[in-house]
Formats: structure tokens, sequence, C-alpha cells
């Protein structure tokens, strides 16, 4: 089938379980490979049934990973291991590096604590990732001699990537989750002018255009300052890695500046761990880091120290940092359990929150939530600052624009707010835009190159006029015109049925009736002679390689223009084709008397 296929298995109209099928001149793709936070069934992977039949691994060419969150990354060791996929998994350094402790971790919490069966193992997780080839930013790799794959920095997190994949004339870029806006640790997502075939975005925050980061970062400030200075606890739900480090960068800072002695606690290991993957792969981080990196290492905290349960119990004021971010499992659903009684105490909730997770209800403003069998009252302050490192609508307009993209497919965000942005897209970038949900199909069309010829005489007429007419041949046109060359003529059908630009002249040959639409320009002559003025002509003419004809006593020729002199003015006239020249041979006849 000619064109792009693209079926979505997770994020179709939703935020998690990121899974997108792409077909291609007979190849196949899938970007990232995620679990759903908002189920614990069997819905929180992709359905693979959706699949035609026929094992993976011959269905499959290659799965691409954008980065580690566990949205986009979960289901992998699932479906490489339980479903069978033996093929290509590519992914960038950092994102193999810390993938397996994020997907270890997630084991831990499903089966050890929640008691899920039918769960990959660790030794899933060890098998799965020593299957991925793992690429450098701006690397080119081919697969099968066939798929063509470069990754793009996405900011986000560390790692993150975009990726533009190729295969013959069809292109796609898959966009996994970035960033517009360079933060604290890392910078802004950014992509060649590639103009794919398509381009499939995140639109996490489709409908949003972000106020100030400085704003943003003052008012979290203010808020836990204001909330441990009343004696009041302040819990922080993040994902170990991203939006943690750029919140404790914030809190360090702060806290040094101001001698504060409150404590800050992060509830996982990975504190440390973040400072080696950091120090491993600094090129993915922004400028100021790896500018001051070799004096001073940011993400060495003074102020933030390893987090026990039992602290949650300790009176008096604390800051955490506890993961998971949506309060969905976790240190941070435990405490949270035990904090939200008290008034007193604070919830910060810094990013997007999934559907069904007790973060979505929290933002909700629902009071009494069920966490286990246990009912939980709500009584602590809630408070959601968007500190997510995805793109706002600005930023997902920009990108569109920087790709150059023919066709725009949303995903991974609610299905209301892809309307709106698609409007957007459409009226604004004059682009098709699409949003299918998860299980349905689109089949993108494809416009097939036409094959135009052009003939000798508009080739030698408009780009390379000075040959002479015995020289009149394809085969003698130089070689060496590196700059385009605008040229005009006629789209016509010759007796081949092959489609052919001719010169208007040539046209009438074709059948071709052809109008030509005059412009005019009048202006007053300056007090000057007919001789200085033809003086002046023919020196710009000279410049610029044409050649200027005297008519009678009062008018001039350059090419199809003419220049007539009446009654101390001038009419200049020309076609469509040498409409510029009008403006050029105005300025050479007012300053033709030298002034």
């Amino acid at each position: 089938m000619e064109g792009i296929t693209v079926l979505p298995l997770g994020a179709g109209q939703d935020v998690g379980r990121s899974c997108i099928i792409i077909e291609m001149n007979g190849r196949t793709i899938m970007f990232d490979c995620g679990m759903h936070m908002g189920y614990s069934d069997n819905r929180r992977f992709p359905d693979f049934s959706l699949l035609a039949e026929g094992d993976l691994t011959s269905r499959i060419d290659v799965a691409i990973i954008s980065h580690f969150h566990l949205d986009h990354c979960g289901a992998l060791p699932y479906f490489s291991e339980m479903c069978g996929y033996e093929g290509p998994i590519i992914m960038t350094y950092p994102t193999k590096a810390i993938c397996p402790i994020l997907l270890e971790d997630y084991r831990k919490i499903s089966v050890e604590r929640k008691g899920t069966k039918n769960f990959f193992t660790s030794r899933m997780i060890k098998d799965c990732m020593s299957k991925v080839q793992p690429v450098d930013l701006h690397q080119t790799i081919t697969i099968d001699k066939a798929i063509e794959i470069k990754a793009y920095y996405a900011g986000h997190v560390l790692g993150a990537a975009m990726f533009h994949v190729r295969v013959g004339d069809k292109s796609v870029v898959y966009t996994g989750d970035y960033n517009m806006t360079p933060d604290r640790h890392l910078g802004t997502a950014w992509i060649d002018y590639c103009k794919p075939d398509a381009i499939i975005t995140e639109s996490t925050y489709a409908t949003t255009i972000r106020d100030s980061k400085r704003c943003r970062e003052r008012d979290f400030l203010t808020k836990v300052h204001r909330c441990v200075q009343n004696g009041g606890k302040v819990l922080i739900p993040v994902f170990a890695l991203g939006r943690a480090q750029e919140l404790c960068i914030l809190l360090e800072t702060y806290w040094e500046r101001y001698n504060l002695k409150v404590p800050i606690f992060f509830s996982t290991g990975l504190t440390e761990k973040a400072n080696e993957y950091y120090r491993l792969f600094v090129m993915y981080t922004n400028q100021k880091i790896k500018d001051t990196f070799v004096e001073r290492n940011m993400f060495d905290f003074k102020h933030i120290r390893p987090f026990e349960r039992a602290y949650a119990d300790i009176p008096g004021p604390q800051v955490l940092f506890a993961t998971p971010g949506m309060l969905h499992a976790g240190i941070a659903l435990e405490v949270f359990s035990k904090w939200a009684g008290s008034q007193r105490n604070m919830v910060i909730l810094p990013g997007y929150c999934v559907s069904g997770t007790v973060g979505a209800q929290v933002i909700a403003g629902k009071k009494e939530i069920l966490i286990g069998q246990k009912m939980v009252h709500v009584r602590l302050q809630v408070q959601h600052l968007s500190f997510s490192a995805h793109a706002d609508a600005k930023g997902i307009m920009t990108l569109i624009k920087q790709s150059g993209a023919k066709n725009v497919i949303l995903v991974h965000g609610e299905k209301a707010k892809m309307e709106f942005l698609a409007d957007r897209i459409r009226r604004e970038l004059h682009t098709p835009c699409f949003f299918p949900k998860n299980g349905e199909r689109l089949h993108i069309g494809s416009n097939p190159p036409l094959p135009v010829e052009i003939s000798n005489e508009l080739l030698h007429h408009d780009l390379h006029p000075k040959f002479s007419e015995k020289s009149r041949t394809a085969v003698n046109l130089p070689q060496d015109i590196e700059h385009d060359v605008p040229f005009s003529g006629v789209l016509a059908r010759d007796r081949r049925d092959v489609l052919k630009v001719v010169t208007y002249k040539e046209a009438r040959l074709y059948g071709v009736d052809v109008h030509t639409v005059a412009f005019h320009r009048s202006l007053k002559m300056p007090d000057v002679s007919m001789t200085d003025l033809e003086s002046a002509l023919q020196s710009w003419c000279e410049k610029n390689d044409v050649c200027l004809q005297r008519i009678g006593s009062t008018a001039f020729r350059i090419n199809d223009t003419t220049i007539q002199c009446i009654d101390r003015r001038c009419v200049i006239s020309a076609t469509q084709k040498e409409r510029h020249m009008i403006r050029e041979l105005r300025g050479i006849i007012l300053n033709a008397d030298g002034s």
C-alpha cells in the first residue's frame, strides 16, 4: 500500500502506554513500548493482538524507545521476553543505562508489594536490555540495509531523543516527550528541517501556554518556605530522574541562600545514582552544567539527604521528594496517606497526572480517596504547579514548523485538547493534522513525484542567457551553478503524454493560449537628457548581463520590459516574469542625474 499507515496501540487520544506502529514502504517500526499508570490489569500494556497474525519478530522490523519513563518503556520486557520479540531495539546510551533500574523498581512494586501475577522477572529485564543497540545523538544507523534512523536531542529527561526514520522515499519523525524550553539542567529540543512525510508529536499540554518559568519557580519556593515556616510537611511526588533533579537544584540553591535548616529528603537511592548518570552523560545536559561540571558537580546536594520510612512520623517540618510522580504507588502514596489529614501539610504536584491515579484525584479536588482498603480524608493543602518537561502549545507549533513536516499526528494527549490543537495547526500552519484513537488505523496517502522535463529553449533563455544560438543544447549547460535560479514558463503535456515546462512562445505549439499581464509604473522624470538616461540604463544592463535596446527617440527595451518617456514622465511596463525589475529601474531613472 502506498503512503504511511499509523496504528496507535497506546497514547492514542490518551496519556500513558505509549506505543505507535508505523508501516511505510513494506517496513514496520514500533515507537515506544510503555505501560499505563492508570491500570493494574491487562490494560496496563499495549494490546499487541491488534497487529496482524504472525510472530512479532517477523511483524516488526525495529523497536525504538524515546526515553526511560515507564509510560514509554515499561512494557518492553513483556514485549521482548513474554511476547517473543527478538528483533533490534534502539535507544540512546543514557536511556539504556537508566531503563533497567526503573523497570526493576516497577517490577518490585507490582510483584512484591501488589502481588501481581504473570509479570516479567528481573532476569527478563536483563535479557531484554541485552538486545538493545544504543545510539548517539545525530548518529545515523541503518537496519536491514533499508531503515535509516537518526536521533535528535529532545530535552525532557536525560537521554530523551526524537527519532527521524526513513525507509526509501518515505520518512517520519517521532518526538516522544520533549521540551522546547531550557531549564536548569537540560537544553531545549531541536531537529533539522528534514521535511518528513509525517511528524508524530506528543500533545500533553496541547491547550496550555505556560507563564514565565521564573514566576513558577518563585511561586514554588514561596509556597514551600511558607509551609515549613508554619511547621508543616511538604510532599513533592516526582519521578526519580528528571523533574526531581530540576527541583532539587532549585531548593538546594534557595536553602543555601537563606541558610535554612529544615531537612529535605529524597525517597530513593537514585539520588546517588543520579550523580553517576549525569557525570557519565554530561553531554546530554545544558551548557551551564557542562561548563561547571569539572569544578563542581551540580548534583552533589548539601541539603538533601536520603529518606527512611521512619522519618515520615518525625514531628516538625520537612520537605520530601518521593517517587512516583503521580501518587499511584510507592513511598509517595504511602507518605501521602499519613500526611493528608493535616491542614498544616502540603502536597505539590509538579507534573501531569494520568486519569485514574491518586494524583489526578487530588488535583480534581476529591476530599475522600480510597487507597488500598483505606479511605483517606484529604485535608492538606494541594498545589498543582506545572514543572512538567513537556512542550506547551507554543512549543509544539514551533517544532512542527522547525521540522517542515507535511502531516501532523497528535498522540500522548487528551482528545478534547487534541481537537483544539489540530484545528489550530490546520488554520495557522496549513498542514493536515490527525489524532487517531488506540486501535484505529490511519492511512496517510502518498503523492508520488511526477517527472517534469524542461525545454532546451527555456533552459537557455532563463538559466543561461549568455549562451549563443550555436551552443544552445542541453549538454552545453554549465555544471557550476550553485545557487537557485528563478524562472517562469508554461506547464504543458506533449504528444508522448509527458509533462514539460516550456517558454511562453513554445506554449502556443502545444495548443496553450498564453495571456500576458502587464504591470506599469509611472514616475516623474528627473531633469536629465535622454542621452544621460540611456547612459545610466546601459551601465545597469552591463552589470546585470542584459541588453538595452533604444526604440525611437523616447523609449527603451530591456528584455520584455519597456521604458517610455512622455511629457517629463517615465512609464515602466513589465510582465509578471520581470516584475521585479520595475523597482530597480525606478531607482536607476530617479538617480540618472547623479544625485
